[in-house]
Order: structure tokens, then C-alpha cells, then sequence
């Protein structure tokens, strides 16, 4: 029995000569149909298997392939995801990863969750919120209009307090992650305390303030991986300064939560953009809105920095801190705009947007000889990373702003890379700067720029493919950094030593003057 759409003017065709054949009878009608059933589903099959992905190129070519860990989640936790699977379940370790190996906490979801999936709840200081700056891996907007001044591709609007969620994201790709945590070397805390604090610090009373840094402890003490060192070879890492989480009294009125005073986390070491005066806190630099794809990205941009033409002798990017009696940015401010031509003022007080945004800010430091950069609400600036990305060479006033800062990332003889005018007493100091930047021969001045410029690549958060292999950005440089602290503790620990023994030590003398007295060079 035919079906009732059946058409005389539909014919099988043959497979073999790709000719319509006529039906002559029901048995070759029957025969065509169990010889093309199968193969339908062969097709059938083949189609499913195939890669439709290289059928579509990403025509955005500032997307990033791997995955995002601040893409907000439906689960509970969050997981590692499978593309990293050969970094973290192969079950044989990789000689080259001895001593390297990291293994990740993966917390629960009203820590780091809780708070992407409520980050409008989260300001940055101002009257916008924080969700825009948390895309692209914490680097956040794509800047679009980089009106020749900056490079085509990998620059961002990047927060500059996103620092713990750049990390985060940096980490899971670092090539040397392990699932079996007695392979690691470290443990990783991947806790966004800054952000988690950033929710409280205005008109909460301190219980509330210091609820999550409980909470974490809580949990990081009763997991396997706390046991082996007391915590000691564990550490996290904060997009503020590490004063904000050591407030010392429980007047409701001190500011920052208690978190690093904390007994279990006295045991941790925190990176963040400024340390405190104890030993377990160590900085690593501000993220800056330049996060290259590749070596040569880097290098094209250093050659623009060093063939780049600068007007100005020196320029100052902020706003005076008349709260502050010791500031020295009122004098900075007042020589800088009687120098006319000679400097250029940045002006980014309150409700200015000129120091959002970044090609604003480059325009200004690679067009400068010297970039003043005197401490503002703390120590250090952000602005300092900018002027070394711009090849415009920093001028510190106090050693807290670079020398006892960022040992792992700059150069220990501070000489070679910057200017050092000291001011500790505002009152009765008399220096001249533009004089004082006059009196530096060419010679010397090119020899700072010049490594100025080759800091670039380390100060540098990348692309998180890039950076491994002996391309060391500074997500690189904190990693090998922190591996041999803790390593310092275990050698003590195997010596039958304490590993507690000045491990969380204050030291009173990081942040004076003596050690840096030494004469400035000007030849």
C-alpha cells in the first residue's frame, strides 16, 4: 500500500550512478528502502560529530578562549572547568613543575559567588557601581576609542582595585596547577576580600564588617590542606591595600575589617597592591589597563615608548589632599602650574573624569620626561605603574611609595629606574623641583628611561595565556616570589625549627627613611 503523498515523479536515486531509477516492482521498492534507512543514520551520526566550530571565526579579536571564573554561576560552588583538566588531573607530575605546583580552594558559593551574582551591591568609591569593571576577567571594558594613542587591542578600563579577581583568573591557567594537593608547593585562597569588604565600609558596625573573614577561616581550617603547615603555606591575594584588613582595635569607628589580625590568618600571607609593616604581607603591582596577547604586543609597545617624543620635563596626574598637613601635593601642584610649559598638570579631582580614562592618562605620562609621583591616601599610586608603562620616569618623595614595596617586581638599586626627592617634613622642605630634574645629564636620563621601559613586561598583568614559558608578567613574578617564601618556611620546618618564628613579625623600620638615605645620583 502506497502512502497517500506518494508521486509517480518521485524516484529513488542510485547511489551507484546517481541516475533516477524506476520502480519496476515492490521487491526493488522494498530493497531501496533498507539500503538507504541505514545510511541515513550513518549520516545522521556523522553530522552530529562534526566540528561545527570551525565553521565560525570570532571576529572580536580582544575575546579571550579560555573561560572566565567571574562569568556568574547557577551552581552552588565553583568548579574547575574541564579545559584545564590536563593541568590538574593528569597523574603524572611534571618534572618541570617541581616545587611549582599550586593547588586551588575551590570555596563555597556565599563567598566569591555570592558576591559576582551581587556585584551592584559593590561600589568602587564613587557613585558607580562595580559590575562593568569585573567583566574580561576583571579587566574590564574594552576601550574602543584608543584615539592613536594607545595600541589597537589590549587595553581595558581597568579598575584598579580588581587586582584580586585579574589573579584569580590568571591562576587558573597557570600552567603548574595541581588537583592533588600533596603535590602543591602553595595552596591558593581564591577569597575576593576586597571586594567582600568594599560591601561594609561605610556605615556597618564591625561585626558585620569582619562576618566573612570568620566565615572563611572557619572553613579554611577544618580542610585537609591547612593541617600540613598551619595555613603557612597558604595565601591569598587582595585588590587593596593590606592596611584595609588590619585594623587593630574594635572601636566601631577604625576603619577595614580585622581579617590579617585574625589567629588562623596571622598564619597566611596576603599579596596585595600596598603591604602593611608585617612580614606575611607582600605587595605585587596595581593592575594597569594594558594586558598584552602576546611578546610581540609588549615589544611593539615598548618601541613606541622609546622613539615617542616628550614635550613636557615633568607632569603630575592627581589632586591636592588638603585633609592631609604632611601632603606634599599642594607644593607639587603649586610649582607645577608656575613652571608652565615645563609641566603638565593632570587635574583629577573629584567629578573630573580625566584620570578614568586611560588615554587621557597615557597621553599625558608618554609626552613627559618625569612623572611626580608623591603619596596620596596611602603610600602608593596606581600612577606609578602608568608613568612606567608610558616610558616617563617616576620621581618618589617617601620609600613607601616603591623601595619597601615591590621587591619582587622592581629593581633594588632604585637608582637606576627613578628619581628619590625625600620629603619628610613638608614644612621645611625647599626643594625646587623643576631645578632639581634640570640638573640630571641627558646621558643619565636615557639611561633611566631606557629601563623604565624594559620594566614594562613586568608589571604587566596579560592576557592569561600569556605569561609563562620565560615570559614573566607580573602575575609570573608574584607566583615565583610567593613559591619561595613559603619555601623559606618548609626549610625551616624541616630543620626542626618553628616556621611561626618571625613569620608574621612587624617590621617598624620598612616604612622610614634611614635605609634609603643614600645620596641621589645625578651623574
Amino acid at each position: 500500500m502506497r502512502p497517500k503523498n506518494y508521486s509517480q515523479m518521485e524516484k529513488p536515486i542510485s547511489i551507484a550512478t546517481g541516475k533516477f531509477r524506476t520502480n519496476n516492482n515492490n521487491n526493488n521498492n522494498h530493497n531501496n528502502v533498507w539500503f538507504i534507512v541505514p545510511l541515513f543514520f550513518i549520516l545522521c551520526f556523522v553530522l552530529l560529530c562534526f566540528d561545527y566550530s570551525a565553521l565560525f571565526t570570532d571576529t572580536d579579536e580582544t575575546a579571550f578562549s579560555i573561560p572566565d571564573v567571574t562569568q556568574k554561576s547557577t551552581s552552588s560552588e565553583f568548579t574547575k572547568d574541564d579545559n584545564f583538566s590536563r593541568f590538574l588531573d593528569d597523574p603524572s607530575p611534571d618534572s618541570s613543575c617541581s616545587g611549582r605546583y599550586i593547588y586551588v580552594h575551590e570555596l563555597p558559593y556565599r563567598f566569591n559567588g555570592e558576591l559576582l551574582d551581587n556585584c551592584f551591591k559593590i561600589t568602587r568609591g564613587t557613585e558607580k557601581d562595580i559590575c562593568p569593571y569585573i567583566e574580561n576577567y576583571g579587566f574590564g571594558p574594552v576601550i574602543k576609542n584608543y584615539e592613536n594613542v594607545l595600541l589597537k587591542h589590549s587595553w581595558f578600563t581597568t579598575n584598579q582595585f580588581m587586582l584580586e579577581v585579574i589573579f584569580h583568573n590568571k591562576m587558573m591557567n597557570y600552567r603548574c596547577l595541581t588537583n592533588d594537593s600533596s603535590l602543591a608547593s602553595a595552596v591558593f585562597v581564591p577569597f575576593y576580600a576586597g571586594l567582600d569588604m568594599s560591601r561594609y565600609l561605610w556605615g556597618y558596625n564591625i561585626s558585620v564588617r569582619d562576618s566573612s573573614s570568620h566565615e572563611l577561616m572557619n572553613w579554611l581550617v577544618v580542610q585537609k590542606e591547612w593541617g600540613r603547615m598551619s595555613g603557612r603555606d597558604h595565601f591569598l591575594v587582595s585588590g587593596r591595600i593590606a592596611w584595609d584588613f588590619r585594623r587593630q582595635t574594635d572601636n566601631e569607628s577604625d576603619w577595614g575589617s580585622k581579617l590579617r589580625f585574625l589567629p588562623e590568618s596571622r598564619n597566611m600571607s596576603m599579596l596585595s597592591i600596598e603591604s602593611s609593616s608585617w612580614k606575611n604581607d607582600y605587595a605585587i603591582p596595581y593592575p594597569t589597563c594594558f594586558h598584552p596577547r602576546s611578546v610581540d604586543e609588549v615589544v611593539e609597545w615598548q618601541e613606541l615608548m622609546r622613539s615617542q617624543k616628550r614635550e613636557y620635563l615633568f607632569t603630575f596626574a592627581g589632586a591636592p589632599r588638603p585633609e592631609y598637613k604632611d601632603s606634599v601635593r599642594g607644593k607639587i601642584i603649586d610649582e607645577c602650574l608656575e613652571s608652565k610649559k615645563q609641566c603638565y598638570l593632570l587635574d583629577c579631582n573629584y567629578g573630573n573624569v580625566n584620570c578614568d580614562n586611560p588615554v587621557n592618562v597615557m597621553k599625558v605620562f608618554r609626552n613627559s620626561v618625569f612623572c611626580l609621583q608623591p603619596p596620596g591616601d596611602s603610600y602608593t599610586r596606581r600612577s606609578m605603574f602608568d608613568s612606567i608603562l608610558a616610558g616617563c620616569i617616576p620621581v618618589f618623595f617617601h620609600p613607601g611609595t616603591a623601595y619597601a614595596q615591590y621587591k619582587w617586581h622592581l629593581p633594588k638599586n632604585h637608582s637606576s629606574y627613578s628619581v628619590y626627592l625625600p620629603v619628610k617634613d613638608v614644612k621645611e622642605w625647599n626643594i625646587i623641583i623643576r631645578e632639581r630634574l634640570i640638573e640630571i645629564p641627558e646621558e643619565r636620563v636615557v639611561r633611566l628611561r631606557e629601563e623604565v621601559i624594559r620594566l614594562i613586561p613586568k608589571v604587566v598583568y596579560a592576557d592569561p595565556k600569556y605569561g609563562s614559558d620565560g615570559n614573566e608578567d607580573a602575575f609570573e613574578l608574584a607566583v615565583k616570589g610567593m613559591l619561595g617564601k613559603i619555601q623559606e618556611v618548609r626549610e625551616m620546618m624541616r630543620q626542626g625549627k618553628d616556621g611561626s618564628d618571625g613569620f608574621d613579625d612587624r617590621d617598624d623600620y620598612k616604612y622610614t627613611f634611614s635605609p634609603y638615605e643614600e645620596p641621589q645620583v645625578l651623574a
